[in-house]
């Protein structure tokens, strides 16, 4: 073995010997600020959490070792976990405390974070395979209804019923071995699960008046307007949608019901199903701090089951690959590695071991080919993400600040950049698609940028006063439409919208324009506008999957990036957004970007300020 062989194994050791150790009845390595005490009911001392010790009730319980036992459960979710909470184990078969794994052990603190403040607890999860997540919100939410509140009821709610019932089984088998001397429902009730009312799908908990309801997607209208404070909504990415119904309006109006007051619960938990669903949606929202969620991803590396011994330490150290090394760089032993590589084995490729066993959450939600954009080009280009410097609307060559404004600014205009304004023409109405105008900086020397973003519903000739007051702000803007909608519109029935294009021909001097033969005659004629058909489109396309592979441009709209998540190749070869989902932002930006690149002067001499114009 060479000195560096020995080396990696000697640190793959101490690594694996780091781990913090856990014992959740003595306090060891909890949740939490605890204070070491003598406990009545063992002889070992226990760290315990302060908030017990503050409790009115300490005092009293601590000459009895029952209610002692109860107090801390009330305080401490590990240690009513190690004591009351008694799961099947899923190897051996039989009943067994749970004991907190490390992953569940992350989850848990984010909820307790937020019950110690005093605020709601709202979590979004993203899981990789077999390390209890789903089990671990299930046992919190039992938790507090079992110790905390009385009359507190739950929804639990997967995509299909019997996931959720299996979840729910989960619940009663676990009250079924609950310790008696440690219950505290009501004179003469016993830990169980009772059906309420005649209900298949509501169970009442013996004794504190606390209602379980059953529930899956399939059938969202059984459980609209119940009275619900927590809600545990599980494999929310597998959730369908249907002619009457979708994921999002069903969780919105669930969550809706859901009190924004201490205690109340809301968990919205899945493995990953590719990119564009409900889930990865709220997922990339909430990471990003747009949504109400905590974000909480567990890698497969987490999970302290996934460790597997290499048998040749030496040789194994000495074949990392590429992927592998940065594993290790990031921290893994090689008893980590070693499992993830027999894993790949497994599952036949690295990509198909993403969707199983993710490294990062990305790698989690890469799931199908039918994307057309590099996942990591998109995801490298939300890093320059962020909330816009401004927000409001042009008036008068004016900038208006307005929170509800349709125009969003993060660099406003700079003398010396020429700028290219790409308009992807949407609908009238809300149920339509956006009209979105996307500003893009371009510099001698630096990547483009997007400065600004207009996107909004709005009658046709607004928007052409909008697109040239935004053009004329922007240092008299190149301004590229796309004239498909205008030009279909005078085609299906003699409208205005060639009208509009040629007053703002005759309005605003500085139009992108497309040389096309003529019907009659064949002369050659300058048009303005971008007309998108197969060819063209795919040209556009081509150069927005190399800008955004080699991260060719700066993005600053998350919602961009959204877009670019669900835009696909679909069958027959044709391009676009998902079935539910948009295109309009990506089509602006690739105007603007590849008729810019193609237009700007190699090295932008000054311009006159937006106010001389």
């Amino acid at each position: 073995m060479s000195k560096t062989d020995l080396i990696l194994c000697l640190d793959s050791i101490r690594r694996h010997l780091a781990r913090t150790p856990y014992d959740p009845v003595a306090g060891t390595g909890c949740i939490g600020p605890r204070k070491e005490v003598a406990a009545p009911c063992s002889p070992r001392r226990q760290r315990v959490p302060t908030a017990m010790l503050a409790d009115p009730a300490y005092k009293a319980a601590r000459a009895n070792a029952t209610e002692w036992q109860k107090l801390r459960c009330r305080h401490d979710f590990e240690y009513w976990c190690a004591t009351c909470a008694r799961i099947k184990h899923k190897t051996r078969g039989a009943f067994e405390p749970f004991v907190l794994n490390a992953p569940q052990r992350r989850l848990a603190a984010v909820l307790e974070a937020d019950r110690a403040a005093g605020r709601p607890l709202r979590v979004i999860l993203l899981k990789a395979r077999q390390w209890g997540g789903s089990t671990l919100v299930q046992m919190y939410m039992a938790w507090i209804q079992c110790c905390l509140v009385r009359n507190w009821h739950a929804l639990i709610c997967a995509h299909v019923k019997d996931t959720s019932a299996s979840i729910r089984g989960a619940y009663r088998a676990m009250l079924s071995q609950y310790p008696k001397e440690l219950w505290e429902g009501d004179e003469g009730s016993t830990p169980a699960l009772k059906r309420f009312e005649s209900s298949i799908n509501i169970n009442e908990i013996d004794g504190r008046s606390c209602r379980v309801v059953l529930g899956s997607s399939e059938n969202p209208d059984a459980i609209r307007g119940a009275d619900y404070a927590m809600a545990h909504l599980s494999e929310t990415a597998f959730w369908r949608s249907g002619t009457t119904r979708s994921p999002d309006d069903f969780i919105r109006a669930v969550c809706g019901a859901v009190a924004l007051i201490p205690l109340s619960l809301i968990a919205v938990e899945s493995t990953a199903n590719g990119m564009g669903n409900y889930f990865h949606t709220e997922w990339m929202r909430c990471k990003e701090g747009r949504g109400d969620k905590h974000a909480v991803f567990v890698p497969w590396y987490e999970i302290e089951i996934n460790r597997y011994m290499p048998p040749d330490p030496a040789l194994l150290a000495s074949t990392l690959d590429e992927y592998e090394t940065g594993l290790w760089n990031a921290g893994l032993s090689l008893d980590q590695i070693y499992w993830h590589r027999l894993k790949v084995l497994e599952n036949g490729s690295l990509q198909k071991m993403h969707v199983e066993y993710p490294t990062t959450d990305l790698e989690a939600f890469i799931a199908t080919n039918s994307n057309v954009f590099s996942p990591e080009g998109v995801d490298r280009l939300r890093a320059s993400c962020a909330a816009p410097y401004e927000r409001g609307e042009l008036a008068g060559g004016v900038f208006r600040a307005d929170s509800t404004g349709c125009l969003k600014v993060w660099k406003r205009p700079q003398r010396g950049v020429f700028y290219t304004v790409g308009v992807d023409i949407g609908g009238r109405s809300d149920s339509s698609d956006w009209s979105v105008a996307s500003v893009l900086a371009f510099e001698a020397g630096v990547k483009p940028e997007v400065a600004a973003q207009w996107r909004g519903h709005i009658d046709h000739d607004i928007l052409a006063r909008k697109i040239a007051d935004i053009g004329r702000y922007y240092n008299m803007a190149l301004l590229v439409v796309e004239s498909n909608t205008l030009e279909n519109e005078y085609a299906r029935s003699g409208s205005e919208g060639l009208f509009i294009l040629s007053r703002l021909a005759d309005e605003y001097p500085n139009m992108y324009r497309r040389e096309c033969f003529d019907s009659i005659g064949g002369a050659l004629s300058s048009r303005v506008g971008f007309h998108t058909n197969r060819a063209t489109k795919a040209m556009l396309i081509a150069a927005m999957i190399e800008l955004v592979r080699d991260g060719g441009y700066i993005e600053h709209d998350g919602m961009a990036c959204d877009e670019l998540g669900v835009y696909e190749q679909q069958a027959g070869g044709s391009y676009g957004a998902k079935a539910g989902f948009h295109d309009d932002i990506v089509m602006s930006r690739a105007l603007a970007l590849h008729i810019g690149a193609a237009s700007a002067p190699r090295a932008a001499g000054p311009l006159p300020p937006a106010s001389a114009w």
